[in-house]
Parts: structure tokens; C-alpha cells; sequence
């Protein structure tokens, strides 16, 4: 009898070795997977970083290789130049992009907490509509929109000036769909008809209310809008022509282009490097500060 027993649970404990090896497997295949998409991201980085410490013509011979420090460490001489180079010009492009990115990212963040608001819980004629025309707007690329901006703004006497960069850059078409699929659930009808038969004006639920609700979407939105201003290239490429006026983006594609020129040109590759490093870390520094905010609010929403 017990061998009769022993018999047939020999085949269950074959089965459950098989299963746990087949997770196993499985989680080391999606580990490292993981492992292959963190370095993927990393590396650039990690080359900026490097990069940033080597002299100009350090960066093509070198003991240490591209990925690597060589004896040299050149990282104060480099921000130094960075600073000083064309008579201190990173810095006016600097500020020109904190300008572009500060203006773009909370207007386009109002704007789309306002129009996703609203298109979530207001029943208006043609919302449906609106809602089908904002989802195509999401999918075509704004490089192909680059050329009509840039005439439309042409005939109003908008180029060459700041409002060229800023006005585009307050459409958020991605930012109003979060907010308005977001507002769907984080604001319950309920709670807006309770205050409304309490007395509570439109502008009262919207402030006391739904906005405290709606801050995990608002710092959501706001990252992915400076991040696009900060990041921005095509636009200020096509409507600027000022070197005053142009973001670090654009500035350091200059230094490029007169780098490219070989012989003809000044070679500046080690302040190229080390200025896309310092305009980085703008960017970190703000995911940083805010990401508390973010967390706070997931975690208010998900109590709730």
C-alpha cells in the first residue's frame, strides 16, 4: 500500500520540480533582460560622464578607451571652457532653455489639466469629437509639424523671437489625455454632486476638490512637458536664427557643425561632451524634487 502511495506521488513531485524549474528559468531570462535594458540606458550616460573628463583630443586616443577614464582628468579644465568659450555663450543658452522649458512645461501642463478636466466631467455637444480628434493629434509626429509652425508663426512676425518656441510648446496633446483618462477615476461624479447640492461653485469643486486629487497626474504631466521643452531641437532649429535666443540643444549642435568642419573649423569636442552633461543634470534634478510629490499622491489616491 505505502508503495502503491509512494508510486503516484512520484509523478506530482516530477511535476513540481519541472514547474519551479520553469519559473526559474523564466526569471532569469526576464532578469536579465532587464539587466541588457538598464545598461542600454546607462551606457550613454556613463559615456557623458567619462567623456566629460578627457581633453578634446583625448577623447579619440586614450589609454582608457571610450568607456573608460583616461590619466588625464580633465573635468575642471573642461567646465571651465565650457563657461568661457565664445564669451560665456552656454551660459545665455542655458538660460534660454530654462526659460523655454519652465514657460512650456507649466503652461502646457494648466492648459491640459484645464481641457482634460473638463472633457471628463462635463457633457457638452461634441466632446465625443473632440476627444477623437485629440487621440489622432497624439499620433502624428511633431517633426512633421515643424513646417507649418514655422509658416504660421512666419504670418504673425513670430520667428526669430522667445514666443516662437514658447507658444508651440503649450499644446500637449499626450498631457490632456492623461489628465482626462486620469480625472475619469480619481474624481468620483458623487463627489462633485455632493458639494454641487452643498453649494459649491464649479470653481470652488474644481480647486478644493478635484485638483488636490488630480496632483500624481498634474506632476506627471509637468515632468513629460518640461522634459519636451528642455529636449526640444527641430522647432528652435527652424524659427530661430538669433545665437542669443537658442536653447542648449541647438547652441551645442553649432559647436558641432563647426566641429565637423575638420581642419576649417575650431575643434570642441571635449566642451561638446561636457556641456551635454551639465544640461542633463537640470533634468535629474527636477525628477528628483518632484518625484516625492508623485509618490505622495499615488499612494493618497491608492488609500482612497
Amino acid at each position: 500500500m505505502t508503495t502503491d502511495l509512494e508510486t503516484s506521488k512520484a509523478p506530482q513531485r516530477r511535476t513540481r520540480r519541472a514547474g519551479s524549474s520553469s519559473k526559474h528559468s523564466r526569471r532569469i531570462g526576464s532578469h536579465a533582460f532587464l539587466l541588457i535594458m538598464a545598461l542600454y540606458f546607462v551606457i550613454p550616460l556613463w559615456f557623458l560622464i567619462v567623456g566629460s573628463t578627457k581633453s578634446n583630443s583625448g577623447l579619440f586616443v586614450g589609454s582608457g578607451g571610450a568607456l573608460w577614464f583616461n590619466d588625464n582628468f580633465n573635468l575642471v579644465e573642461n567646465v571651465r571652457g565650457l563657461f568661457e568659450h565664445q564669451g560665456g555663450i552656454y551660459w545665455i543658452w542655458l538660460r534660454n532653455s530654462f526659460i523655454y522649458a519652465f514657460a512650456g512645461g507649466v503652461g502646457a501642463t494648466v492648459l491640459a489639466i484645464f481641457a482634460g478636466y473638463g472633457l471628463a466631467k462635463y457633457r457638452f455637444r461634441g466632446r465625443g469629437a473632440y476627444f477623437t480628434v485629440l487621440l489622432g493629434s497624439v499620433m502624428v509626429p511633431l517633426t512633421a509639424l515643424t513646417i507649418p509652425t514655422f509658416v504660421l508663426l512666419s504670418d504673425i512676425g513670430l520667428i526669430n523671437t522667445m514666443w516662437a518656441v514658447i507658444l508651440p510648446s503649450l499644446l500637449s496633446p499626450i498631457g490632456v489625455y492623461l489628465i482626462r483618462v486620469y480625472s475619469q477615476d480619481a474624481i468620483p461624479d458623487e463627489m462633485l454632486d455632493a458639494g454641487r447640492v452643498d453649494g459649491a461653485g464649479e470653481l470652488r469643486l474644481f480647486f478644493r476638490v478635484s485638483l488636490p486629487l488630480l496632483r500624481p497626474a498634474m506632476v506627471t504631466v509637468l515632468l513629460l512637458t518640461t522634459v519636451f521643452s528642455w529636449n526640444n531641437f527641430f522647432l528652435p532649429l527652424a524659427v530661430l536664427r538669433d545665437t542669443d535666443l537658442l536653447p542648449v540643444t541647438v547652441g551645442l549642435n553649432q559647436w558641432q557643425a563647426l566641429s565637423n568642419a575638420g581642419a576649417g573649423g575650431e575643434q570642441v569636442w571635449n566642451l561638446i561632451v561636457t556641456g551635454a552633461l551639465v544640461s542633463i543634470i537640470p533634468l535629474i534634478a527636477a525628477f528628483l524634487g518632484l518625484q516625492k510629490y508623485w509618490q505622495g499622491g499615488l499612494s493618497l489616491g491608492s488609500i482612497k
